[in-house]
């Protein structure tokens, strides 16, 4: 049953009708915002057009952080779904965007998951970084890096990736930690902070007494 919905939702969002084959993405993407996320790549891969959807959504997510008009539009769960798909689709027309994107939008408030909007693009970005083959990387320091330091982070952290991966750095800073380092890279955790340090000695000085 769920790969029947599935295979309609891929369909609903192809423009073309040629092939409702899925096209499936570099990772795979859990729940509702998984879903939708993997059947708009399917079919903006069978149409080429992966670079044109992912600069509309931008597009779409930067104006609803802008407007809170719409953006409070949207994700009002009172307001009828075919006066939404109205509004989006003149909006979104007037911008010129594609008929997939919009398709897209339009499929969304059918179901009534616009309220999930932030769920699907979290979910589309995480398939479009693998896509380019990133890895995200968050380093979480005690003071923020210079942009010399970040550099020479940047390049220890490239050695642990194949040659055709690139680094996606987060920083974050968490005075908590006194010094050193937390690094969070794909699956991998490595804490190699002060306090984690001070911790463990601490423990074995108990342990000893």
């Amino acid at each position: 049953m769920a790969a029947c919905k599935f295979s309609l939702l891929v369909r609903q969002f192809s423009t073309s009708g040629v092939t409702h084959q899925l096209v499936k993405p570099p990772i795979q993407v859990f729940g509702m915002g998984g879903r939708y996320a993997t059947a708009l790549y399917s079919a903006a891969m069978k149409e080429k057009k992966l670079e044109v959807i992912e600069k509309e959504l931008k597009s779409v997510e930067e104006t609803m952080k802008k407007n809170a008009i719409l953006s409070n539009f949207v994700a009002n769960p009172v307001i009828r779904k075919q006066d939404k798909i109205s509004i989006l689709t003149e909006f979104m027309k007037g911008q010129k965007m594609s008929p997939i994107t919009i398709n897209f939008f339009g499929v969304m408030a059918d179901n009534n998951r616009l309220g999930k909007l932030k769920e699907v693009l979290n979910a589309w970005g995480q398939i479009m970084s693998a896509h380019r083959g990133e890895v995200v990387c968050k380093v979480t320091t005690a003071k923020s890096m210079d942009a010399s330091q970040q550099k020479e982070v940047m390049t220890a952290l490239q050695g642990f990736l194949d040659k055709k991966e690139v680094i996606k750095l987060n920083m974050a800073v968490d005075s908590t930690i006194l010094g050193g380092m937390v690094v969070e890279i794909g699956d991998k955790y490595i804490d190699m902070s002060t306090a984690t340090q001070v911790k463990n000695m601490t423990n074995l000085i108990k342990q000893s007494i």
